[in-house]
């Protein structure tokens, strides 16, 4: 089985990174950064760099796809090779997931219309101009579609599918051995929970705005 994780300018590591970890211990399976070009491609704060080992042309038809989100997403909703490529690609997978605004992407491309999606709580409101159904939900699955909310809930999303596919144990054993346990020092994860004065502050900061 072929996963292929898509790398874009300024993308947001852990969104590619958390279910690497998770749904790239899926055993016998190959996992393979994609990006339009091979090579290094930073992410959103410019100090890291994954190295996509190979071009979108080079994995045509891989089994499972992620689409991770981050501030360059923005940059790519008409970038029409991106996007061709996402629709060849959902057309061979088992499974085409996003994590944060990659569901924006997905939905560029057409492929969430008439679905249920989630993405990052300042860019749900995002989703109904591509005729995406949108839900708060920290992982949403509607038929083959697996999206997940902000960043750290691709780490939920990686095990959600690897349980899908591997069965409960392989998942549990992955959840254990990664000591994925979280006991967060606040409780401010949601917009829901977070002091309403903090969620105002970013939504007015928010890139989404003038979108």
């Amino acid at each position: 089985m072929q996963i292929a994780v898509l790398l874009f300018d300024r993308f947001t590591a852990l969104d590619a990174v958390g279910p690497f970890d998770t749904l790239g211990r899926l055993p016998g399976a190959e996992t393979v950064f994609v990006a339009e070009r091979p090579g290094p491609v930073r992410n959103d704060s410019g100090q890291l760099a994954l190295v996509a080992e190979r071009s979108l042309a080079d994995v045509p038809a891989p089994d499972i796809l992620l689409v991770p989100g981050g501030p360059g997403q923005s940059a790519q909703m008409e970038n029409e090779v991106l996007l061709d490529w996402l629709r060849t690609a959902d057309a061979h997978t088992r499974w085409t997931t996003s994590v944060c605004t990659g569901s924006l992407l997905l939905a560029a491309a057409g492929l969430l219309r008439g679905r249920r999606a989630t993405s990052h709580w300042l860019a749900l409101d995002q989703l109904p101009l591509y005729g995406v159904e949108p839900t708060g939900e920290r992982v949403v699955t509607d038929g083959k579609y697996v999206t997940a909310a902000g960043v750290s809930s691709g780490i939920d999303m990686g095990l959600t599918l690897l349980g899908r596919i591997g069965g409960d144990r392989l998942a549990q054993s992955v959840q254990l051995l990664t000591e994925y346990d979280p006991q967060p020092p606040y409780d401010a994860g949601s917009p829901e929970k977070a002091p309403a004065d903090l969620v105002a502050e970013w939504r007015e900061q928010s890139r989404f705005v003038m979108e």
